[in-house]
């Protein structure tokens, strides 16, 4: 029988190999029953012996709930920006630049597509990743090693023989089209802002504190320069080709050019072959191919001059306007919609693009019947950039926004601050009943299966569903009453509502469509208050003390647990036998030793995470409080705590405390 130590660490090699086939390769040679059966039995093998634990083992690949905040650290070589060009023409004026600073060289350029995405030096030693930090301001840079572990792209440890014992890869993480509309499709279902571009998603998602919700948002990366002291090869080339043997995943659109005329050729090519790429370019990148050159070229004082970045165009069409609509969003949220004649841009036909607001609308200044441009470049979501005035026809009336709900015809509010316009009718209109119920059902919330947008709207159609607590009350027989249902959707739906009794506390918060709490804030917030009558019994300080919970979410909890009708929901809820607490904790942990003490948390810290530390808080008796006052006992201090925090604290004669403090005044 095969010990332990050597059936793990085969696993970890053919997870890994798997994974680099999958992810850089894309050819995978299994099917994805079998790598999570592969991936089980080391998972149950590192549980059962913790001693061969490995934290770069492919099973912290999913990431964990925790980490301690970023730390900053500086680049081993400044990470400088590219000059840019917009023109073929441009480009050539380089490169006879460059030729002309080395006579009588032949200079060979390497062409390479533009991720665009968010910049990251990987650091390896002895084969293994030990460090990723991103850009930052060029000279430092946060670590977030921990949110580069789960993208299954970058090799942890790598393959065959010949790298360096030391050296730094460079590259873009980026997401990929794909997961990037996942992601919108989400956040506009809850009602969020979306993301403008995979960009934007990309860079924020590295830089979320929860590594499991990195590796759930499906990044990728890659890799496109390579810098230590003992490289493999002499050439820029070379030295990737080398990274990809090594399990990196390199472009396969890289190309080595010898001339003028080829660079241009390779212009006009990937112009045409970017629009079918799974990710985001925005142009291209021409590197001096011998790192000798690269060496003598230097650089200036914001970029190399063996380098330099070209542009492409934002691709934009021209259609007509046929109409605006106005969508009645889950939360009330009104947006206007212009919907367009068919038009072809970056390879998919645009039938309609958000307006977004009413302020947007009338900065445009659009009019019936205008000819719009609308625009694709790095988003993937079409908008509208300008109107073609010129086009206008005389006399056409400008498109105004509505005043009243299209859906109740309730009279629109304006949530103050911001440009949105709400209908106030949550239990009268129709489309935001059954987004709730549609919300409610999704997959991460309740995962109802049976229940999909068409049959919520047949449900509350027939009157059997008018709030999220009637689905508890569905009848097989009701159901089979209704056209398109049989025996079997409705056993189904019935098996659907009877499973989701076991959907955890914090999936029902996030259910409940509390405004302005997605996923992430419902989990923290369902932690801190542990169950749902502390919830609905939390003040607005209380609530702003949760990381991430600001003044105006908290407001939002308060305001809705406030209604009658939501509190009956909840009670209708909590009668059909839902999820209303986190899992009871050991009262043994608990004491009163902070007894009722105020405390505000600020900074960053060492032994626990900020969420970590307000649970100890509370568990000893403490309370966490969201802001200074003088009714805060103290201030529990990390690094980098905001300045005015300080001088607000000791202004107040607020004692301010480090983690070791803390720790001994709770004696752990």
């Amino acid at each position: 029988m095969t010990d332990p130590k050597t059936r793990v660490e085969q696993l970890r090699r053919e997870l890994n190999d798997h994974n680099y086939r999958y992810y850089v390769l894309n050819a995978p040679a299994i099917d994805d029953r079998e790598f999570d059966t592969l991936m089980h039995e080391l998972e149950d093998l590192e549980r059962a012996h913790p001693e061969l634990d490995d934290p770069l083992s492919p099973t912290r690949r999913v990431g964990s709930d925790l980490t301690k905040g970023f730390e900053q650290t500086q680049h081993i070589y400044p990470m400088l920006s590219l000059a840019n060009t917009y023109s073929p023409d441009e480009v050539d004026q380089w490169l006879e630049r460059t030729r002309a600073a080395l006579p009588g060289e032949n200079v060979d350029i390497v062409g390479e597509l533009k991720f665009d995405g968010t910049g990251i030096s990987l650091v390896y030693e002895h084969g293994r990743l030990i460090r990723a930090v991103t850009r930052g301001d060029g000279t430092v840079g946060d670590v977030v090693t921990e949110n580069v572990k789960t993208i299954r792209s970058i090799p942890l440890q790598l393959r065959g023989t010949g790298w360096p014992e030391f050296f730094e890869i460079r590259g873009e993480i980026v997401m990929p089209w794909a997961a990037f509309q996942r992601l919108n499709e989400e956040r506009a279902f809850n009602e969020e802002p979306l993301f403008a571009n995979p960009r934007n998603a990309a860079a924020g998602t590295l830089k979320l504190q929860n590594p499991a919700e990195v590796a759930r948002r499906g990044l990728d990366a890659y890799l496109y320069y390579m810098l230590g002291d003992n490289l493999p090869c002499a050439t820029h080339y070379d030295n990737m080709l080398r990274a990809r043997e090594w399990g990196f995943k390199v472009s396969t659109r890289m190309t080595l050019l010898r001339s003028v005329e080829e660079a241009d050729a390779y212009i006009r090519r990937m112009d045409t072959e970017r629009k079918q790429l799974p990710v985001a370019t925005d142009g291209l990148v021409f590197k001096v191919n011998s790192l000798r050159q690269q060496l003598n070229l230097g650089f200036t004082a914001k970029s190399p001059r063996w380098a330099i970045a070209y542009k492409f165009a934002a691709e934009r069409a021209r259609t007509r306007l046929l109409s605006v609509s106005f969508d009645v969003g889950r939360m009330g949220t009104i947006t206007p919609v212009a919907n367009l004649e068919p038009v072809l841009l970056s390879g998919t036909v645009v039938k309609r693009a958000s307006l977004h607001n009413e302020d947007i609308m009338r900065q445009l200044d659009v009019h019936e019947g205008d000819m719009l441009y609308v625009e694709k470049g790095g988003e993937i979501i079409p908008k509208i950039v300008d109107v073609d005035t010129g086009a206008r026809t005389p006399g056409a009336a400008p498109v105004r926004f509505v005043s009243h709900c299209p859906a109740c015809g309730t009279p629109l509010v304006r949530v103050e601050g911001e440009a949105a316009w709400v209908c106030p009718d949550r239990w009268g209109c129709a489309p935001q009943i059954i987004g709730r119920i549609e919300h409610f059902v999704g997959r991460r919330m309740m995962n109802i299966d049976g229940i999909g947008e068409e049959t919520a709207a047949t449900l509350f159609a027939a009157g059997l569903v008018r709030d999220i607590a009637d689905l508890y009350s569905l009848r097989p027989d009701r159901l089979i009453a209704l056209e398109g249902f049989g025996p079997r959707a409705a056993e189904r739906i019935a098996d659907g509502l009877r499973a989701s009794l076991n959907v955890p506390f914090e999936r029902v918060v996030y259910a409940l469509s509390i405004p302005g709490v997605g996923e992430t804030t419902a989990k923290k917030v369902a932690r801190a208050a542990a169950d749902i009558d502390r919830l609905m019994a939390m003040t607005e300080q209380e609530l702003t003390a949760i990381e991430d919970v600001g003044p105006r979410i908290a407001r939002s909890i308060v305001d809705y647990f406030a209604e009658p009708d939501n509190r009956d929901i909840i009670e209708r809820l909590r009668a059909a036998g839902l999820c209303m607490a986190m899992p009871e904790r050991d009262a043994s942990d608990c004491t009163d030793r902070l007894g009722g003490k105020a405390f505000v948390i600020s900074g960053v810290f060492e032994h626990h995470s900020r969420d970590e530390y307000k649970a100890l808080i509370e568990r000893h008796g403490g309370r966490n409080v969201g802001s200074i006052s003088k009714k805060t006992d103290y201030v529990l201090a990390g690094a980098n705590m905001g300045p005015a925090k300080l001088e607000k604290a000791q202004k107040l004669g607020i004692p301010v405390i480090g983690e070791d403090d803390f720790l001994a005044m709770i004696a752990e």
